[in-house]
């Protein structure tokens, strides 16, 4: 574990944006119940394998409750073309969590949330205040250049050098002020390469908080203390709501979520934490929460229910400080937002804590046991 608070980064608060958008969620939500009810058909769709980085164009516009699984891992994709899935199939990442016991401490940690505050998508289509939101993903090919990167976190950070495009992605756009996550994936290798507070330099370097490199197919984890390009030093981009996935009509991975203010410990997968508070009652990196199952998801938009699906069979990770119950996803303009606005209608007593511990075949891999 990392000592000192050097490393803690609490992310931008979006205060205007999010007093505004929960009011929004709050309206559609109710008109989204009333529309959706009156026209929901009675014949759906089964849901399709998800859980790899398709190409997609559209969303969904039936979201199908997830089909039975026997176990508490989900299946691999099946498709030829999709055989690079977010983690491997018995990975933490895809483990179902519906089945598991409550933590003994999630009545705590649900109240130093916000019981009271809003589910939000943190993504979507379109700008806001004039700047894109969401955390794009730059597609790379093998024969990439590469380029020098100047960590600020270098003794915790991959090396490199890392092959980043001329026109890579920036999470908020070029001139975003927030915690410019550049996310690079290469399919044909299944690597993802990550940075935090990224910022191009004269010459075609960049410099970067910090930053790191994922084998998707592997199930090893960061050495012990280390941050990525996440506080908890966790991967990004197996915990992002994706529109492929969407589009199937079923997510089938833990989703990246943040929480206001953080434990100075981790649990595992996490493998570093961002805060100087030792208050028990604050969420660890790491932490596993689920929507409860007694939730009902009827009324919610399409796209809304497939993550609600989600969150409810394999949950999310805490994974950063930041806004109360903000959920990842990509920057993409195929998203509805008003559909994912009725989202906003869940507050934090919709959602429990999960102990994963017994899960665990060994602290240095996100394995987990059947």
């Amino acid at each position: 574990m990392t000592n000192g608070n050097h490393r803690a980064r609490p992310r931008l608060l979006r205060g205007r944006r999010h007093v505004l958008l929960v009011a929004l969620s709050a309206i559609l939500a109710l008109l989204g119940a009333l529309v959706f009810t009156a026209d929901r058909r009675t014949a759906r769709q089964g849901p399709l394998p998800s859980g790899a980085l398709a190409a997609g164009q559209c969303c969904a516009t039936a979201s199908p409750p997830a089909a039975p699984v026997s176990s508490h891992i989900a299946k691999p994709a099946a498709s030829p073309d999709q055989d690079c899935a977010v983690a491997p199939a018995d990975s933490i990442w895809r483990t179902r969590v519906d089945r598991l016991p409550s933590h003994p401490l999630s009545a705590r940690y649900v109240d130093s949330i916000g019981a009271d505050q809003h589910l939000h998508p943190d993504f979507g289509s379109g700008t806001w205040e004039g700047k894109p939101f969401g955390i794009p993903i730059t597609r790379i090919s093998p024969d990439q250049a590469t380029t020098k990167v100047a960590f600020e976190y270098a003794d915790e950070s991959d090396p490199g050098p890392y092959p980043i495009p001329r026109d890579a992605r920036i999470e908020n756009g070029p001139d975003g002020d927030g915690d410019r996550h550049v996310l690079l994936f290469d399919r044909e290798s299944c690597k993802a390469y990550e940075l935090y507070s990224a910022y191009p330099q004269p010459g075609g370097t960049w410099k970067a908080g910090s930053g790191a490199v994922f084998d998707l197919r592997s199930h090893q984890l960061r050495p012990d203390g280390w941050t990525s390009a996440d506080a908890a030093g966790l991967p990004i981009l197996p915990g992002l709501v994706r529109l492929d996935d969407v589009k199937t009509g079923r997510i089938d991975h833990a989703l990246r979520i943040t929480v206001p203010r953080s434990q100075a410990k981790y649990v595992w997968p996490a493998r570093h934490q961002a805060s100087s508070d030792s208050d028990t009652a604050l969420p660890p990196m790491g932490l596993r929460l689920r929507l409860k199952k007694s939730v009902s998801l009827d009324g919610l938009a399409p796209q809304a229910r497939v993550v609600a699906e989600a969150l409810q069979t394999y949950g999310a990770m805490v994974a950063d400080n930041g806004s109360a119950w903000y959920v990842s996803g990509t920057e993409d303009e195929g998203w509805h937002n008003e559909d994912l606005a009725t989202l906003g209608r869940f507050t934090g007593t919709d959602f429990e804590a999960v102990d994963v511990s017994g899960l665990m075949v060994s602290p240095d891999s996100s394995r987990a046991r059947l």
